[in-house]
């Protein structure tokens, strides 16, 4: 059956400009981070994407190295837009990113030139497309001049392959110099992705200000803690979850009694709102619009479906942030 999008898909998702660009992206963002490799039925990859763009969710966000194995996600995401989303294209904003390692010997990780040029051109393939909206260098590389790494997201865009550039898990000075170089190329920094919680506050300490003086926008990746801050620890970690497995990220023994106890207070408050924790979670990340969107991942519909229900309460009053601050933690 041919795929006919919801003709009520923009009636209720905000969309928040990147800084002082021109392009404005939806609240919540569509991540294939985890649960789109060759290891997940396509057609429930299909059912997610195809949903979300039915939400509103008009950004895709990937990596050269999203799977397992990397670059299946891309793969994947491909052969959806080419069945379904292909008369969609232009009002769909994909992302990609370069910077972990892809491929072996020397020229298949990091910033150069080379390899971040190279990884774009495999992405374009994998996902069948002609351009990518947002190209990122994925994280900071100590070796590689940032002017090199700057040239090439340049390049990119001069090439026509994307049409903004971006960074991810860059420092705040390394933000500013990065903004500098690119703008004195003549191809303004767009974006900045990192990661972003209440138990992960590290981009208020400097990040968001550099943000605001560059002009960039910010997509908070990560905004549920790895899913910690949801209802799924609330008593414990269950079996099956991503913290009793080997996620690197979140770990059973990082899940003390004293982060439960905050997790669970937090719960109270998003009960007291209405919400579930997690939509809670997504909701403080966006609060006062100082991040342009924040990137949710999904396994299933019903779970897309309750993120994306965050929206519909995006405010805080005094009372709630100051409470929300007395349980969240810096790590």
């Amino acid at each position: 059956m041919t795929y006919v999008a919801a003709p009520t898909r923009y009636e209720t998702m905000p969309y928040r400009r990147c800084g002082r660009n021109g392009l404005r992206l939806p609240a919540l963002s569509l991540g294939l981070w985890h649960n789109f490799g060759h290891d997940r039925g396509i057609e429930v990859q299909s059912d997610i994407i195809l949903r979300a763009f039915d939400l509103g969710v008009t950004h895709f966000d990937l990596a050269n190295n999203y799977g397992p194995p990397p670059g299946s996600a891309e793969e994947n995401f491909g052969r959806v837009m080419a069945r379904d989303l292909r008369a969609y294209r232009d009002e769909i904003v994909v992302s990609t990113k370069a910077g972990f390692l892809m491929w072996p010997g020397p020229y298949g990780e990091w910033g150069s030139r080379k390899y971040l040029l190279a990884s774009l051109d495999q992405s374009l393939e994998r996902m069948g497309l002609e351009y990518v909206d947002v190209f990122y260098h994925h994280r900071p590389d100590p070796d590689t001049p940032l002017e090199e790494s700057m040239g090439a997201l340049d390049t990119a865009v001069r090439q026509g392959k994307a049409l903004y550039a971006g960074v991810s898990n860059y420092s705040p000075e390394q933000t500013r110099q990065a903004a500098a170089i690119l703008r004195d190329l003549g191809t303004p920094m767009l974006i900045h992705q990192p990661s972003y919680s209440m138990f992960n506050r590290w981009v208020e300490d400097g990040l968001l200000d550099v943000l605001d003086e560059v002009g960039a926008g910010s997509i908070a990746y990560s905004p549920l803690s790895q899913g910690l801050l949801t209802d799924r620890y609330l008593n414990g970690v269950p079996e099956g979850s991503r913290a009793a497995g080997s996620s690197p990220f979140l770990t059973a023994e990082g899940i003390t009694e004293e982060v439960l106890r905050r997790v669970r207070a937090l719960n109270a408050v998003a009960e007291r709102r209405g919400q579930s924790l997690a939509q809670m979670a997504l909701a403080w990340v966006l609060r006062g619009k100082r991040v342009t969107s924040a990137v949710i991942g999904a396994s299933s519909v019903p779970q897309l479906e309750d993120s994306v229900a965050a929206v519909g309460n995006l405010e805080f009053d005094a009372d709630e942030l100051a409470e929300i601050d007395g349980y969240a933690r810096v790590d």
